[in-house]
This record gives structure tokens, sequence and C-alpha cells, in this order.
């Protein structure tokens, strides 16, 4: 059996789970564990997170047992012993010798898998590049629980349909704060975004660019050109989904370093589509560009001067 942690937002819940559904469809004995959602746990976390794949209609998942996760995860003294002077002694990667830990950008072994506990964010693509036409069908966006709220998002996608519209995710919020800031700022810059609205703009001067942000004063600051902009800012809390469903009506995405916006532009079905995203994911992490265009396939890459890579 494998057993594949559900933790953090939305964006890396629904890559958790995109891992899930590979091992799955590879005949893959495999379980979700959602205990990293209990109050108890979430009591200690900064940012208390929900369980957010429920949103989805009729998404069809499997959690294991508490037992079964205490097979993994439940150790006496000598074996937590043991793991920590095998680790260090650099016998093993992990204390515990039945938890896999996502430690690089992409493990191609971790389809190779059996009797193990998977933890990890799995942002890299080539994870489920194959197998994201299947995921499209299976995330199905719910309706707005507010029905005038609902039809404007309907109206606003039927639009985006027909023109040259492009999606433009900023995070900012949390991002800014200085901790957050020192291992995913100045990746997402404004030369970022503008190198990459020019990209759209070169190819047709008419786009229209969809602002998705939390940073709402900030948008309307900084785009305030109706003619050119709009700022969508009505799909809050639980509706926040609504926002990855409007993305993916996009001609273009243009993507922030999160997985929030990779999502949108993931379940973009338009054969027209063209997305940029940040070079970088992190401050933290080593990025090579044969590498990165082997991850990310046919992904514009853009780092935090504008430049294409």
């Amino acid at each position: 059996m494998l057993i594949v942690q559900i933790a953090g937002g939305l964006g890396n819940q629904m890559q958790q789970y995109a891992v899930y559904y590979k091992l799955k469809k590879m005949g893959k004995d495999v379980k979700l564990d959602l205990s990293w959602f209990d109050p108890g746990v979430q009591k200690n976390m900064l940012a208390p997170r929900e369980f957010e794949l429920s949103i989805f209609k009729d998404l069809e998942y499997e959690v294991c047992t508490d037992e079964e996760r205490d097979y993994f995860l439940k150790r006496n003294g000598f074996q937590k012993l043991s793991g920590k002077i095998a680790r260090k002694l650099g016998l093993r990667d992990n204390d515990n010798p039945k938890v896999f830990s996502e430690k690089e950008m992409y493990h191609p072994e971790i389809f190779d898998l059996d009797d193990k506990y998977i933890k990890g964010y799995f942002a890299c693509q080539k994870y489920y590049s194959d197998v994201l036409p299947e995921l499209a069908e299976k995330f199905l966006f719910p309706e707005h629980s507010d029905e005038m709220l609902h039809t404007r998002n309907m109206t606003l996608a039927a639009k985006m349909d027909g023109e040259s519209s492009v999606s433009v995710h900023i995070r900012r919020g949390d991002y800014l704060d200085p901790p957050n800031f020192a291992i995913l700022g100045n990746i997402a810059t404004e030369e970022y975004y503008e190198g990459a609205m020019n990209y759209f703009l070169v190819k047709d001067p008419d786009t229209h660019f969809y602002i998705f942000t939390s940073d709402h004063e900030y948008a309307r600051e900084k785009f305030s050109d109706e003619s050119r902009y709009t700022i969508v800012d009505w799909n809050t809390g639980r509706n926040s989904v609504q926002d990855l469903m409007l993305m993916s009506h996009c001609r273009g995405n243009i993507c922030a370093n999160s997985t929030f916006s990779f999502w949108g532009a993931r379940l973009n079905r338009r054969p027209d589509r063209k997305v940029i995203r940040t070079y970088k994911m992190r401050n933290n992490q080593p990025v090579n560009p044969e590498i990165m265009h082997d991850y990310w396939g046919d992904w514009i890459l853009m780092d935090e001067k504008g430049s294409i890579i």
C-alpha cells in the first residue's frame, strides 16, 4: 500500500491528488491521509488550512484508516533512535524508512515505490503532465454560492472564450511577510509581469488582461485602465476556486510563483493557450534551464527581469 499525505492550500492539495491519481491509474493500492487538517494539528499552524478538495463535485478518493496510517508513522523509542542514527550516518534520507519525503524538484522513483507513506507538494509538471486532461475532467467546479455572482462568472467566462483574454495572477499578502519574502520574493516582480504582458501585446495589441489577486487595493492602483484590465475581486473564501475556473477560460495565463495560478493554467483546455510562469519557484531552489524546460514542457519560462529563458 501507498499513502499520500494531503497538506497545504488548495493548489498543493490538487498536486498531491494528481500524484495519487497517477499512482492509482498505474494500478497501485494507494489512499489519501487527511489527518494534517485535524483541529489538533491546525491549531499549531501559523496559517491554518482546510481540506478543500471536497469543493470539487464528485471527486473520487479513498482515505486511509488510522490503523493504516499508524503502520507507517507509529514507531517505538528504539525505532526512532535507530532511525536518527542511520540518517546521521548517511545510511538513510529519512528517520523513518517507511516514509518517502520529497527533497528534489522531481523524483521519478516515486512511481516505483511500494509500502511507503509519501510526503511532498509535487509542483513539478512532469509528475502528472500525461494525465492532466483526465484531471481536468475530475476537477469539476461547483457553482458560486451566490446565484448572482455565479451568473456574473459564467458571463465573464463566455466573454473570455471569445476574445484575446489573458489571466494575470499576482500573489502578494503573505508573500510580502519578511520570512516568506526571503524565499518567495523578487521572483514575480513588476518587470516579470511587464515582460509577460508585453509578450501577449506584441502578438495581439487588443489583448485584455484579467487581474486575479487578494490585494485589490494594489490592483486598482496599478491596473486602473478599464479598457485594458479587469480586476476580478468578487470570488472570495471557498468561492475563490471560481478564479481557477475563470483563469482556465483565458487564451493566455500569466502565473505567479504560486501553485494556485499553476492550476488555472493546467486546467485550461484551449488548444490555442499560451502559459508564462516564473523561471524560479523559490529563491532557495537551484534551477537549470534545460531541466526546467524538460519539467514544464510547452510553458514559457520568464525570469524576474522579464526575459524569456
